[in-house]
């Protein structure tokens, strides 16, 4: 299988642990709580509405061959877990399934199982959208201890267009990525930040949009749900299993408004929100961020981490260090996308990974940036590639202005001290893109749907979920929430008890109590 530099890239950083004591994630049980139920009935049960469709095992399949060995190699990963098995493929997609544009996509695809998966079990579908490579975020679930989910049935990921094993996207020049990747810290001079950006993002637009052309409106939310149907029709089936992660919630759902028949079973884990414009997404995403920062610093503090009594204020320092030039070419922003990778990684490591990490920081606080460098590389490049751009901007709603970018700038340094002020220059990001249209929700979905998430999300943020089950509810659909008490993103690649409760779901379309809680 064909990987590009961000799927090599995306995975590799092994440091994110979960909130307890030791290696892999969270498996204490799930406990009731009290939480008001935003959409209708909660559990289904005998006496309420019948069992939607049951997804259905593929009638013939994707030329799978095995790819254990190579990936976790090319990604760092260490040796596979026992028994793990790794398969890649890759399947044409029509450039526009509405046949407005000519043409194919290569898709890439990854299996997960064990050898113990039972073999007529159904596949769940994966899609973490354009927050990184869903094929890198499988693997990283699989070199984790991946409990109930995994043994019950496979995983098969889809990368969005551009993005990890798909075809690649490469339409920046050096120069425009490193001004977006560094908010043009060592370039912009005298010119405000806000500005700088904004003219990198014009400069992206323009290089990217032609490079693309016809095709440069093919890659958001709407076209990868046609992906992800084409691989349905691949397999010959009436209907699938479907879970998105984070911005793959936002195709999870545009699936459902537009092959919604063709759902059994949907998993929306740590979906985005619902209707909020490009400021109100970044400030939610911001706002998980700084609260993911604080459960690292107290689990870090609680190692007695190099860090200090104090990691947070630690790591303020290095940032404002960052800005001030003082490590060469490591910007301020670069850095900050490195800590967000890290908290948002999806493996579950031990605390030796975690103290780690700390090290590295505490070398570069001392001078040294040996250690925090490849971590550096890594993270920058799985999240700030060609293809990420393009499909982040594709689906940007809302975009603000430069005036008001300037104006979050300053309030949000003091309010959200790590994350805040690089948050609000990153607004600039795709404001040169047109404005994306605001993604149709299903307007008539009768089928249960389990939705799982934490506020302590460094990616979806904070307070999403409600959105989320208010818009399904609307619709007709049965909801019901279960959340995890840890930080992290995903959540059900860090909690047992969450893979528990989606494996159950899974099985026969039985909610869980809303308001179920995970703890850390």
């Amino acid at each position: 299988m064909r990987w590009t530099r961000a799927a090599l890239l995306a995975s590799t950083l092994s440091i994110l642990v979960t909130t307890g004591c030791g290696a892999g994630p969270s498996d204490r049980p799930a406990v009731a709580v009290e939480h008001p139920h935003q959409a209708g009935v909660a559990v289904t049960t005998a006496s309420g509405p019948p069992a939607p469709p049951a997804p259905e095992l593929p009638k013939t399949d994707l030329a799978w061959h095995d790819c254990t060995a190579p990936t976790f190699s090319l990604l760092s990963l260490g040796a596979p877990p026992q028994g793990l098995i790794l398969d890649c493929a890759e399947f044409s997609t029509q450039v526009d399934a509405g046949g407005a544009v000519g043409g194919n996509f290569r898709t890439a695809a990854m299996r997960a199982r064990y050898d113990r998966t039972p073999k007529d079990a159904v596949p769940l579908v994966l899609t973490s959208g354009y927050d990184r490579a869903s094929t890198a975020t499988l693997a990283g679930l699989a070199a984790s201890p991946a409990g109930a989910l995994l043994a019950a049935r496979p995983i098969v990921a889809i990368d969005r267009r551009g993005i990890g094993s798909s075809q690649p996207v490469s339409c920046l020049t050096d120069d425009i990525r490193k001004a977006i990747t560094d908010q043009a810290q060592f370039t912009r001079g005298t010119t405000d930040p806000v500005d700088a950006v904004a003219k990198a993002s014009q400069d992206a637009t323009i290089a990217c949009l032609d490079f693309l052309s016809p095709a440069q409106g093919t890659f958001d939310a709407a076209h990868a749900a046609d992906d992800i149907d084409q691989l349905r029709k691949a397999w010959q089936v009436d209907h699938i299993a479907l879970m998105g992660t984070g911005s793959g919630a936002t195709v999870a759902l545009s699936y459902a408004h537009k092959y919604g028949d063709h759902l059994g079973r949907v998993v929306l884990d740590s979906p985005q929100a619902v209707g909020l414009d490009a400021v109100g997404r970044s400030e939610q995403q911001v706002r998980g961020a700084e609260a993911a920062l604080t459960g690292f610093a107290q689990r870090c503090a609680a190692l007695n981490c190099s860090l200090g009594s104090d990691p947070h204020a630690a790591i303020v320092t290095l940032v404002n260090r960052a800005g001030n030039g003082e490590f060469g070419d490591l910007s301020a922003s670069a850095l900050v996308t490195t800590l967000n990778g890290f908290l948002s990684d999806p493996r579950t490591l031990a605390n030796p990974q975690l103290t780690e990490f700390a090290d590295a920081l505490s070398a570069l606080g001392r001078g040294d940036r040996g250690p925090i460098t490849p971590i550096v590389l890594r993270q920058t490049a799985a999240v700030d590639n060609d293809g990420e751009f393009v499909n982040r901007c594709s689906d940007n709603l809302q975009p603000t202005t430069p005036v008001r970018a300037k104006e979050l700038e300053s309030q949000w340094a003091g309010k959200y001290t790590v994350f805040g002020r690089f948050a609000a220059i990153d607004l600039m990001d795709c404001s040169a893109w047109p404005s994306a249209t605001a993604i149709a929700m299903p307007d008539k979905f009768d089928r249960p749907v389990l939705v799982v998430g934490g506020d302590a999300d460094p990616v979806a943020g904070v307070d999403s979920r409600p959105t989320v089950t208010g818009a399904l509810g609307a619709a007709g659909a049965r909801t019901s929430t279960v959340e995890w008490q840890g930080w992290g993103h995903p959540a059900f690649a860090h909690s047992g008890c969450v893979q528990q409760a989606v494996t159950d779901y899974l099985k026969d379309a039985t909610l869980p109590e809303d308001g179920t809680a995970c703890p850390a």
